[in-house]
């Protein structure tokens, strides 16, 4: 039986951090990136096809993929992570310009509305 990917395709991982203008999406450092999931994998890794699309993945630096695990109440008010059974294509995302964004599968993002702050 061949093992299941648990992880992004190289592919979706170029698609996100350029269409994350190779930063963080929330504070916009260019150090030390990742590629964060919005809803979370789950042990091993989650069954559903969409977990390792575009629109579940965000760039994020290694001090801010922290900070949401420590400050989740904030991080999905921002769409930064997403709770199940929600999924991440209806959720809009907050990026460093005060924008919201809703993300496609295909790695395009749409604009939606100022954020206030």
């Amino acid at each position: 039986m061949a093992r299941r990917r648990t992880s992004p395709t190289e592919i979706v991982r170029t698609i996100v951090y350029d269409r994350d203008g190779g930063a963080c999406v929330r504070c916009g450092s260019t150090n030390n990136l990742t590629i964060h999931h919005r809803v979370n994998r789950g042990m091993g890794g989650a069954r559903e096809a969409w977990i390792n699309q575009a629109h579940n993945l965000l760039t994020v630096c290694t001090v801010c993929n922290g900070w949401f695990e420590d400050n989740p109440k904030e991080a999905y008010a921002a769409g930064w992570k997403v709770r199940r059974p929600e999924l991440p294509g209806e959720v809009e995302v907050l990026y460093p310009d005060g924008l919201l964004y809703r993300l496609d599968p295909d790695g395009a993002r749409r604009v939606m509305v100022a954020a206030a702050r």
